[in-house]
């Protein structure tokens, strides 16, 4: 369409636009459509997560976890930052930690 034909249309449906009342319609639709889209997306989440977890404990994941903190704790010491304290290093890892989690349990 030309531009002259999208300002006459504009113009037409502004001119004649009507407010039709709703009465409560649009929400009894929604409230009736059915819920599948939503229960396989949960039950989706629900075996990746447990899929997650059987492989994280198969795999030794906690042990894995564990092996590289304590590398890269020393891979620290022994490039000179040995001025850094245990308790500050502690900190940051509680803080990595819980924004990890947080992250995590914000997914949906």
């Amino acid at each position: 369409m030309t531009e002259i034909d999208d300002k006459s249309l504009n113009l037409f449906f502004q001119k004649e636009k009507q407010e039709v009342k709703d009465n409560g319609f649009s929400r009894r639709v929604m409230h009736n459509l059915p819920n599948r889209s939503r229960k396989l997306s949960n039950i989706w989440v629900t075996f990746c997560v447990l899929a997650g977890i059987f492989l994280f404990f198969l795999f030794n994941g906690l042990e894995a976890i564990l092996n590289l903190l304590r590398e890269a704790f020393n891979g620290a010491m022994q490039t000179g930052t040995a001025h850094i304290e245990p308790r500050s290093m502690l900190i940051v890892v509680i803080v990595l930690v819980g924004l990890a989690i947080q992250k995590i349990c914000s997914i949906e």
